[in-house]
């Protein structure tokens, strides 16, 4: 496997586990960003969102509604650009795109 079939299998990986972690809100909000960004990413931003995968979706949820801050070890200009996302009626009609 090539270096670039890695990546695109490694980013595939993400936006599956992105868009189905459990919660509906969560599968929304986090796999929506991702699958809207997905080929954007550097792979420093996507080894961040790897590690953002292993968050309880309770507390993402608490930073995305705001209930409690990001942690400071988590703060970085991609989780607030993701922070940023708000649901609209198509997100809960239609889903997160799926590659």
């Amino acid at each position: 496997m090539t270096e670039n079939s890695e990546e695109l299998v490694r980013r595939k990986r993400l936006a599956f586990r992105a868009a189905h972690r459990g919660t509906k809100e969560m599968d929304l909000l986090f796999g929506g960003f991702v699958a809207d960004h997905l080929d954007a990413f550097t792979s420093e931003e996507v080894a961040e969102l790897e590690r953002l995968c292993e968050v309880p979706d309770n507390d993402l949820l608490d930073w995305f509604t705001g209930r409690r801050p990001v942690p400071t070890d988590y703060d970085s200009p991609l989780v607030r650009r993701m922070l940023q996302r708000r649901l609209t009626t198509d997100d809960y009609t239609n889903g997160p795109v799926r590659p």
